[in-house]
Order: structure tokens, then sequence, then C-alpha cells
């Protein structure tokens, strides 16, 4: 029994450990555009869930949450370019999802100087097999805009 509960911790920590290299991620704030960008490059071969996945049939959409605070307000929904729609032979199942780079925004208000904190929930596919959802944490300084 004590083998089986450590061959699948094992697999467990191996797969999640491929998720973090099939995508890496950035997490900036542009001063210009008052935006937060969540940059997913995305290693080839694999493909990302966009965050609207248009039926129930499995996979987990990219989600991305932020911890709320009074330093600063969230402007709409967090926006995403358009995504690719193309069958999935995973699912078996026409969905939408990204290769090689997407970025996502979010329009902030800042009363003043603070650290916007939150997480982003994921899960990569290539075309055989999915890894398990992740969490990202992350933190990203704002200046009062």
């Amino acid at each position: 029994m004590k083998r089986i509960f450590l061959f699948i911790t094992c697999l467990f920590l191996v797969l999640n450990l491929n998720a973090q290299e099939a995508i890496q991620w950035e997490f900036n704030y542009n001063e210009k555009t008052n935006q937060v960008e969540i940059v997913a490059n995305i290693k080839d071969g694999w493909h990302l869930y966009s965050q609207h996945i248009k039926n129930d049939v499995g996979p987990i959409p990219t989600s991305i949450t932020f911890k709320s605070s009074d330093d600063f307000q969230l402007i709409g929904a967090v926006a995403e370019p358009k995504a690719i729609q193309k069958y999935d032979e995973n699912f078996e199942a026409t969905l939408d999802f990204f290769e090689h780079k997407v970025v996502f925004t979010q329009k902030v208000k800042a009363k003043k100087a603070s650290v916007l904190e939150g997480s982003v929930t994921f899960m990569v596919c290539n075309e055989t097999m999915c890894l398990p959802p992740v969490d990202k944490q992350f933190k990203i300084t704002i200046p009062k805009n």
C-alpha cells in the first residue's frame, strides 16, 4: 500500500513539473495602458485553453483571479485575444485554445502604489495527453495611475 501511495505521489509531482516546463508565465504592469499583462509562453506542441470554453466536455479553462484590495480597482474582465478554434483529439470536441504565446490583459485603476496578487489556474495539453491543472501564484507591483 505504501508503494502505491509513493508511486501516485511521484507521478503527480512529475506531471506537475512537466506542466511547469510546458508553459512559462510572465506577469507585468504596462504603465502606458494601465493594464496588467499576463503572458503565457507555450512550448511547441502544447496548447493552453481559453477562459471561454464553449462546451462542457472536460478541459479546464484558464482562470485568472485577483486578490481584492482597497488600493486598486479592476476595470472590466480579463481580456484575451481571439483563440484558435480547432478539433481537440483529447476531448473529441472543437475547443478554443492558444499555442506558442498569449497575452491576457486586465485594466487597473490604482489609488496608490500597491502590489496586486493573484493566481492563474491552467491546463495544458498536447496531441496525446493533458497534464493536471496547475495554480500559479503571482505578485505585480502597480504604481498609482
